[in-house]
């Protein structure tokens, strides 16, 4: 590949066999990019045209032109379906109309920004999800979403742009995906993009160049997006002569920081093609605040295509690892730098080196608290 891209060219198709599709589900293409701006929503309306123009029953089901002439001039003329109208106190929200839809059967239907959180009362919580249920239903589905909303990325963008994405995707959402569609762009022409006032409103311009859409920032993006959508068509070749079954093992206490071991966790099962086990030992008193991070850590586990679990101790906690790393055969685990003091790693022992210790052909990660 060179260095320039145009949106419109730059196509990574995950392979598929059709027979291998259920015959009821519809077929999901998404159209990723490493930031707004680049131009996702404009190739997925200018599809839709192209299908419509075909003969083929093309509707969108949500656009969020944010006001950009570019969209707006994409979309006149294709036929939009009515939003569903949601009170909030004295304030009315529009969602997708998913009921309404499904009643309506059209064949393939555009629906914008996939990490879209829907408004309290609606039937499921995301859009993602209102997304499987027309796919459920037999309905073809082009959706848009920006790569920074990745479960296994919520850490790393955060590292690197200094802003935490609040909207996210669970990452099995784009491996389950039928087609993938890369739209990139280079860090320079998406600052000029910017600068022209095609992104953002002039307000708000040199804030947004100074903080996410910094040349630095896109340029991270950009490797982080090109690397998630190769893994992700990776995955989705055909297997050649299959070799051992890798299995990750995350061991995480129920500490804040642990959400981003398990990210760390699912980064390398996707990596290696692993199963994704994310494991606690529990304490012997386990206080409500504790009790809810757990269950926040069993959604991020499930997120990420894992299984999540609590263990009975069995001996120390160290010991209960050990025998659990040992019965699910795993090949790597991942780890925290532990929060004991001296003091109780003297009485209690140190979990780390027990696990080095007592395990075989296991390769033990480390990660530090910052």
């Amino acid at each position: 590949m060179t260095d320039e891209r145009t949106p419109e060219r730059l196509s990574l198709s995950r392979p598929h066999e059709a027979e291998a599709l259920a015959p009821t589900r519809g077929v999901h293409k998404i159209f990723v990019g490493m930031a707004a701006g680049v131009g996702k929503t404009y190739r997925a309306l200018n599809e839709l045209r192209e299908r419509l123009e075909r003969g083929e029953d093309a509707l969108i089901g949500v656009l969020e032109t944010h006001g950009r002439a570019g969209t707006i001039a994409a979309a006149e003329g294709l036929p939009l379906f009515p939003r569903r109208a949601v009170l909030r106190g004295s304030v009315t929200l529009t969602e997708l109309d998913v009921d309404s839809l499904l009643a309506r059967r059209p064949f393939v239907v555009l629906v914008d920004e996939l990490a879209h959180t829907n408004a309290p009362g609606s039937a499921r919580d995301k859009r993602w999800q209102d997304v499987n249920a027309l796919l459920d239903a037999g309905i073809h589905v082009l959706s848009t979403m920006n790569v920074q909303h990745l479960e296994s990325l919520n850490d790393t963008v955060a590292r690197l742009t200094g802003v935490r994405v609040r909207e996210r995707v669970p990452d099995h959402v784009l491996s389950d995906a039928d087609e993938l569609v890369l739209i990139d762009l280079t860090p320079d022409d998406l600052r000029a993009r910017l600068k022209a006032g095609k992104v953002y409103g002039p307000e708000k311009v040199e804030q947004a160049l100074g903080n996410f859409f910094t040349g630095a920032n896109l340029t991270a993006l950009r490797e982080i997006a090109l690397r998630q959508v190769a893994n992700v068509v990776e995955l989705g070749a055909p297997e050649g002569q299959p070799g051992v079954q890798e299995i990750v093992v995350v061991a995480v206490a129920a500490e804040e920081t642990a959400a981003r071991l398990i990210r760390r966790g699912g980064q390398l099962a996707a990596r290696l093609h692993a199963d994704l086990h994310v494991v606690s030992v529990r304490p012997t008193r386990l206080s409500r605040p504790q009790s809810q991070l757990l269950d926040t850590f069993r959604a991020i586990t499930h997120a990420l295509g894992g299984q999540f679990e609590v263990l009975a101790p069995a001996g120390s906690v160290a010991q209960t690892l050990v025998r659990y790393v040992e019965s699910v055969h795993a090949t790597q685990v991942v780890m925290g730098e532990t929060s004991r003091s001296r003091l109780a790693e003297f009485l209690y022992g140190d979990i780390i080196k027990t696990v080095l210790h007592d395990t075989k052909n296991v390769d033990v990660y480390v990660i530090t608290r910052e």
